[in-house]
């Protein structure tokens, strides 16, 4: 991928976000998909003005973690959609490194989110390296861990009942 985390990657007109992430509402913080192929994708989201997790600041940069999971999501359902198969479900496990260049992103800023596939594995276990940019400078960086079980709804029903 070159600086910019597009020109490598399949550029085409992708199907409204929604298609190819579970969130919805509030929850759903991309905009669009602009670019994917077998190892990596980039979205867009533009820092809105208000609704969840806007703070006087700003939207918090921790925020950008969730901006990097839906982006891995966003790349999981187009992969999904390419192999004829339904979206999955899948759970950020966790980051190393998340470094972000100020506390804040800025309203109506608009972000690129770059993931790149370090590892996915039969399992469904995946590490990608993330990076956030603005205006082609570098906002915020880190490395992601994700789980993608076979069949989510079973796994989260599971779950609740273990908690019961």
């Amino acid at each position: 991928m070159d600086d910019d985390g597009i020109d490598e990657l399949v550029m085409k007109e992708f199907l409204p976000i929604e298609n190819y992430v579970p969130h919805r509402g509030a929850m759903l913080l991309l905009d669009r998909l602009l670019a994917a192929d077998a190892e990596s994708a980039v979205a867009e989201v533009t820092v809105p003005r208000d609704g969840l997790y806007l703070q006087d600041e700003g939207m918090p940069a921790w925020v950008g973690l969730e901006y990097m999971a839906q982006t891995v999501a966003a790349w999981a359902g187009w992969r999904a959609l390419q192999a004829g198969q339904q979206v999955k479900l899948g759970f950020l496990l966790g980051t190393r490194k998340y470094d972000a260049g100020a506390d804040f992103f800025a309203p109506d800023t608009v972000l690129t989110v770059s993931v790149q596939c370090e590892l996915m594995g039969e399992n469904g276990l995946g590490m990608f390296d993330c990076t956030i940019r603005a205006d082609e400078e570098v906002r915020a960086t880190a490395r992601i861990s994700v789980y993608e079980p076979e069949d989510g709804g079973a796994y989260v029903q599971a779950l609740q009942n273990t908690e019961s």
